[in-house]
């Protein structure tokens, strides 16, 4: 009996209307990296220190500069190594009764006790406005800048699981539809939203239907093309989110206001949501729910594009096409073998996601040029595209997500003790390093999808990825509160992960395996 795989092969696997299709669909993955790193930029904080209103009254008169007037307002500590002036504390004086002219250079307060900040804070803004320096989330507040990046991949992870059923029981095409109104609505809201605590209800409720939509499109490219075209336009639509890291630093340093750049970045979901005229539902998901008269005008018309003829009647497709629409969580640990697979992706799903964002978010603590060090990063994720195309075809699973492991952990453990006067050296490494979790990200991502039939592969793919959203919630606490101890510790941290050489083998090994064995019973149940 035949699959639609063989009918892919006579009105083309990868034709003019795959390729429509494969356009249309990677534009999702660039509002999608905009939206889930802008963190970089929108909560961007710069230097700052306790605010004084009777020192920035004597400031103004005497023509001091910000400099000048922070020496003698907060005591000196030592952050990393380097002698600074405090940002959440000040000394305890009263102005009125110091002796304080405008030819005052310094003062001896090593008896004055200190205070936390009492009349808010004083920012060293730059070109940049971002939501930090709005509503002050520095010091004993900074934690609510790590919410803003958790609570928006904790509600990737409620979406995940919604998002995966909805899109395996009514359908790929209408839950893509759902998820750009929502990104659209939530998006825009996020912009003009005046209150933080509404904002973190918003950001919540976006990433509800961020990560739901986006991997719903990636499961809707991998059906409608033929399965030697599924890993490569697969790697194909993930490399895109490469190309919006690449471009949002473009972005953010034209449009410096936080807010309007959210506006921006949500802009392209107005036009998705034409997607719901414009892309066809998934022709396998219509067969495994047996409506044979829509997947046969689908699956005509895709052939009419491409040149070619359809001779084969639908209604006599087998394989794991045809299944019961009714799914669960459980089928996926229903059987010991797909147990095995289920929990060790959701584990490597997990490390990979923690080092990868804590690396991204990283780039907004170093103290550099953040739009030019954001690029970079960007830049170095491409070639690894590229790397891994060429390398599982010939060296299959196993070594090429082994390999990106170890140079990521290296790479990570050696940038954390390189001086930072050899800048050059450790910002090579740092750049093996995102370069080898970006291969274990597209590796991990590809395989998910591979592993499960047509009837679960997107609730697979959203389950699995739960641990992605889990881990997304983790590391911005990891990098931000580590990195008050020591700059570098995160990156100790992050090394660590990248080391699991028993589950990670075995991931690779299964993967392999599981796809040799698919592939020979497709073979053997074909006429």
């Amino acid at each position: 009996m035949k699959t639609f795989d063989d009918i892919l092969n006579e009105v083309g696997s990868f034709g003019r209307c795959q390729k429509r299709i494969f356009a249309l669909l990677c534009l999702v993955s660039l509002p999608f990296a905009w939206m889930d790193v802008s963190i970089v930029f929108q909560g961007f904080t710069p230097d700052h220190w306790c605010r004084d209103s009777e020192m920035v009254q004597m400031r103004q008169a005497c023509g001091w500069s910000l400099a000048d007037s922070r020496k003698l307002l907060v005591p000196l500590v030592n952050s990393s190594g380097e002698v600074l002036g405090s940002s959440c504390e000040q000394f305890k004086v009263d102005w009125n009764t110091t002796k304080l002219t405008c030819d005052t250079q310094e003062l001896n307060l090593t008896d004055v006790p200190v205070t936390t900040c009492k009349g808010g804070w004083e920012y060293q803004y730059g070109r940049r406005k971002s939501f930090v320096t709005e509503f002050d989330l520095v010091c004993s507040d900074a934690w609510l800048v790590d919410m803003y990046q958790s609570i928006l991949n904790a509600g990737n992870l409620a979406g995940s699981f919604a998002f995966g059923y909805f899109a395996d029981r009514f359908g790929r095409t209408i839950s893509i539809f759902m998820s750009n109104i929502l990104n659209l609505i939530t998006g825009l809201a996020l912009a003009v939203t005046p209150n933080y605590v509404a904002i973190l209800v918003v950001r919540f409720i976006s990433g509800f239907g961020l990560n739901g939509g986006w991997m719903t499109a990636y499961v809707l490219l991998t059906e409608m093309v033929g399965v030697e075209h599924r890993r490569t336009v697969g790697i194909l639509f993930q490399t895109v989110y490469s190309v919006g890291i690449v471009i949002l630093p473009l972005l953010a340093y034209f449009i410096i206001d936080w807010r309007w750049l959210q506006a921006v970045i949500t802009a392209p979901y107005l036009l998705f949501l034409s997607y719901y005229w414009f892309v066809p539902e998934s022709p396998r998901w219509l067969i495994s729910q047996k409506k044979y008269p829509k997947a046969l005008k689908i699956t005509e018309a895709m052939a009419k594009q491409n040149d070619r003829k359809l001779s084969t009647n639908i209604q006599t497709l087998t394989a794991d096409e045809d299944k019961s629409s009714s799914v669960s969580v459980l089928d996926l640990i229903r059987t010991p073998n797909m147990r095995k697979h289920t929990f060790i992706l959701m584990f490597n799903w997990f490390a990979v996601t923690v080092v990868y964002q804590g690396l991204i978010m990283r780039i907004g603590i170093l103290g550099g040029n953040v739009y030019i060090d954001f690029l970079m990063s960007g830049v170095v994720e491409l070639p690894a595209a590229v790397l891994v195309l060429f390398t599982i075809e010939r060296f299959g699973r196993r070594l090429p997500f082994a390999s990106a492991n170890i140079l990521t952990g290296t790479g990570c453990l050696i940038t954390a003790f390189i001086p930072e006067k050899i800048f050059w050296l450790k910002t090579v490494t740092a750049c093996a390093g995102r370069f080898g979790v970006t291969m274990s990200f597209l590796i991990v991502m590809f395989v998910n999808a591979e592993l499960y039939p047509t009837f679960v592969r997107s609730l697979g793919v959203s389950v699995c990825s739960t641990m992605c959203d889990i881990g997304g919630i983790v590391a911005p606490f990891l990098l931000y509160r580590l990195a008050v101890i020591w700059l570098e510790l995160p990156l100790i941290i992050f090394g660590c992960f990248c080391y699991p050489p028993d589950l990670s083998g075995s991931f690779c090994a299964h993967s392999w395996r599981f796809g040799v064995v698919v592939a020979r019973n497709q073979r053997t149940s074909s006429p």
